[in-house]
């Protein structure tokens, strides 16, 4: 009988290691491929969920009177988000016809998601000021909705993860430049790194000192078979793609 619980012991604890260790996907922008989607909008991050992917991944930015918006690039419809008032931006169009969402109108909908993880971008702003501003808005948006386990943080600007750091110490916040060792990125207090996939073809022992270290590890953005079975072989915990029922169904 000893013997027996022994195994099933054993087998039980290689079964956590395994589901544990499975690279898993997040989706780049939300599933923007899926039929009547667009990038960061609302049913891209919908059609994530429906895919039951890992995550969702969306970009934000802060409008002139300190309202977050979801939109990767800094401007829109020829206009600079950080120097307009949202009341010019509230009614400009995605390519599916939705309004361009807030990173509260992001929450509300994530929040009836809760079996996926909201990968939070936080753009890096012209000053250290504003980038400061977006940080402390997005942290504080996202206690208000008590999404502090839901939501990741990620950002190419390293005053913006040091900031994190500082407003939400329990929260998971990556770094996504791809330019310094995981042990550096380890000492400013953040949990993980998440680099452009190729940077792991010159420093794949970085994967091994990140995992040392405690810290995951995410690669973006992989939409090729070869380099996405080559990270796994790596031992990556997240790819991000534009590909994620593919990736999904590769892993």
């Amino acid at each position: 009988m000893k013997t027996r619980k022994f195994f099933l012991t054993c087998a039980c604890v290689l079964f956590a290691w395994t589901a544990q260790a499975q690279t898993q996907v997040i989706a780049h922008r939300g599933f923007w491929k899926a039929e009547g989607s667009a990038q960061n909008s609302i049913t891209a991050l919908k059609k994530a969920a429906e895919a039951q992917v890992y995550g969702s991944e969306f970009d934000v930015q802060l409008t002139k009177d300190g309202i977050v918006v979801v939109n990767h690039d800094d401007t829109i419809a020829g206009m600079t988000i950080a120097e307009t008032e949202y009341e010019k931006l509230k009614d400009l169009k995605l390519k599916n016809g939705e309004t361009l969402p807030t990173l509260e109108d992001y929450l509300k909908v994530g929040k009836q998601l809760p079996d996926i993880q909201l990968i939070l971008e936080i753009k890096p702003h012209k000053t250290k000021e504003l980038e400061d501003q977006a940080a402390s808005a997005c942290v504080k948006l996202v206690k208000e909705y008590g999404l502090e386990k839901q939501v990741e943080y990620i950002s190419f600007s390293m005053n913006i993860c040091e900031q994190l750091a500082k407003l939400t110490p329990g929260s998971e916040i990556a770094y996504l430049k791809s330019d310094i060792a995981p042990k550096e990125v380890k000492a400013k207090g953040l949990t993980g790194i998440d680099y452009y996939y190729k940077v792991f073809d010159k420093h794949p022992e970085w994967v091994k000192e990140a995992h040392d270290l405690g810290m995951k590890v995410n690669a973006w953005t992989v939409n090729q078979n070869e380099d996405m079975q080559k990270l796994v072989k790596l031992g990556v915990d997240y790819i991000t793609t534009d590909q994620p029922l593919e990736a999904k169904e590769l892993l």
